[in-house]
């Protein structure tokens, strides 16, 4: 860990909702009032063990496949599992996820995850059913800033 804790953000943002998601979550951790918090944001199928240990906390966006978090996010899970399992126990994590009618299986899939991992999640996951809403544009920036304040140094 560096000297200015780092929020990264992993997504996997294959529709126009994912995006309008990814995007309001960015602005909510690079909010002017956040000081003193890096945000790296790297896609699912690109983020690696090195950019987890490197971080101090979290967030996991991801639609809801055929029941399921994304094939990129399980891969990325996949990945990093074991390289960071005892060095990154405790660490806050939070999480976003789009489905068309049903979270339920993402939600648990990634818990799951990171109940394993024993990351301690922030707050609820935030999850948004069919078209992406100005509502749910602004709980995605309030999810974003929550999560990079939380890491803010006192």
């Amino acid at each position: 860990m560096g000297a200015m804790p780092t929020l990264l953000i992993v997504h996997h943002t294959p529709s126009p909702s994912l995006q309008a998601m990814l995007e309001a979550v960015l602005a909510g951790a690079r909010d002017d009032a956040i000081e003193g918090v890096e945000v790296v944001v790297r896609p699912a199928l690109a983020a690696t063990a090195v950019d987890v240990l490197a971080a101090d906390g979290y967030l996991l966006g991801t639609p809801a496949n055929i029941g399921y978090m994304s094939g990129a996010l399980k891969h990325f899970f996949d990945q990093i599992y074991y390289p960071v399992l005892e060095f990154t126990v405790g660490r806050p994590y939070a999480l976003y996820v789009h489905g068309n009618s049903d979270t339920t299986g993402a939600v648990r899939g990634v818990e799951t995850i990171t109940t394993g991992l024993r990351w301690r999640r922030l707050r609820d996951p935030l999850t948004v059913l069919g078209e992406i809403s100005a509502a749910d544009c602004e709980a995605c920036w309030e999810l974003g800033a929550t999560t990079a304040a939380s890491l803010m140094p006192v």
